[in-house]
């Protein structure tokens, strides 16, 4: 087994041992709670330009196998354990993780304390950080801090399809939407075409007419990686759709692009929301959900009155309750909502499935009654009750 290290851009270092492939790789040191969904952590493209820390102490022990893939690759530019797995122990395991990370070229290192790492960067901020199995500290700390920072890295196109690819509806069809690709997870369109929903799945830098072309019922905006603050294009888009009144439905990524398009500002955390523990309030109706988080940029909103936008006032309708940073946006004049977490859950709790119904719900009332201009009342999909 060979040596490795991993040292951050202030210059803390850690020796371990090289798992994954071995080699040099440069990234935004960041830390994830989750105990369980390696595999679908890895595969999330929101996590590319990211050194993704598990906070769980023993990793790989189910495998990987074909079939929780988010993406059609891993993104993350670098993995850090602390226990390996030696071998997989799960029947629907195809092969061990380590030996997916060689295949994809994942450069990573285990066996130093992660808990250490993990209260460092809780307590310094996520910062550019380097691993490798062949330079020493101060070399490898001299690529860290050339190394651009993810604050102004424009990355959604770089992860998005290239070409426009459509998700059938199971069953009946019951709408028609387009998806804005920023960087959109497998499990995303597959809950939606549980609810009979058929997606077109359309490459990042697509424009607002051309997610409209096809008299789509809906719009959703994907998750993605990377700074808001560099997806102009993105933004022009969803504000094409907003002018048109057609219903829209964002998460994580696309929540803070709709926050933009309404002229709110976006800021970045300071060491993130990673992991599939963190509580939120819905405001809308009034309970509190367990949700799947990879965030480390926010929507900068006051938590207590509505904003004028362009496009009606707009309120927060999510608020994460470990430290208040908004987690949802919720227009009251024209048809569309975000949400900075993960409804889809790949993996994760499933508090937050039924937002996938609002969004239906939304395209339905929108077609009933036309150009009404209120938006209709949102059920709860949980309880059943209107908010």
């Amino acid at each position: 087994m060979n040596d490795a290290i991993l040292v951050l851009e202030d210059g803390r270092t850690f020796h371990g041992d090289a798992y994954g492939a071995t080699g040099t790789t440069v990234g935004e040191a960041v830390f994830s709670t989750g105990m369980t969904g390696y595999q679908e952590t890895l595969t999330d493209p929101s996590y590319a330009g990211q050194i993704v820390t598990m906070t769980a102490p023993h990793v790989g022990n189910t495998g990987v196998n074909g079939e929780d893939d988010e993406s059609r690759r891993m993104w993350v530019a670098g993995f850090v354990v602390r226990d390996p797995a030696r071998r997989p122990a799960n029947w629907r395991a195809t092969g061990s993780l380590g030996d997916e990370l060689v295949a994809q070229g994942v450069v990573g290192i285990s066996g130093i304390d992660t808990r250490a790492l993990t209260r460092h960067l809780r307590d310094r901020g996520a910062m550019r950080a380097g691993i490798s199995s062949e330079l020493g500290a101060e070399e490898l700390l001299a690529r860290v801090t050339a190394s651009e920072s993810m604050t102004g890295a424009d990355l959604a196109p770089s992860v998005s399809t290239g070409q426009p690819y459509v998700v059938p509806a199971v069953g009946e069809k019951r709408f028609t939407i387009a998806a804005l690709d920023l960087g959109i997870k497998t499990a995303t369109p597959r809950y939606l075409a549980e609810l009979g929903v058929e997606t077109h799945v359309l490459p990042a830098t697509a424009t607002a007419e051309q997610l409209l072309e096809h008299g789509v019922d809906g719009v959703f905006v994907s998750n993605g990686p990377g700074d808001p603050a560099a997806a102009d294009y993105a933004v022009a888009a969803v504000r094409g759709v907003l002018e048109a009144r057609r219903p829209l439905f964002g998460i994580c990524f696309g929540n803070q692009i709709l926050g933009r398009a309404l002229g709110l500002g976006t800021y970045k955390l300071r060491f993130g929301h990673r992991g599939l523990n963190q509580p939120v309030l819905d405001r809308v109706s009034g309970t509190v959900r367990v949700t799947s988080h990879n965030h480390g940029f926010a929507v900068d909103a006051p938590l207590d009155r509505p904003t004028d936008t362009p496009f009606g006032p707009v309120e927060v309708s999510h608020v994460g309750l470990n430290d208040q940073v908004v987690e949802g946006l919720r227009l009251l004049e024209t048809p569309a909502f975000s949400v900075q977490f993960h409804p889809e859950a790949a993996a994760g709790p499933h508090d937050a499935n039924p937002l996938f119904g609002r969004f239906v719900d939304l395209m339905t009332a929108e077609r009933e009654r036309g150009s009404a201009v209120t938006p209709p009342p949102i059920v709860d999909h949980t309880t059943g009750e209107k908010a």
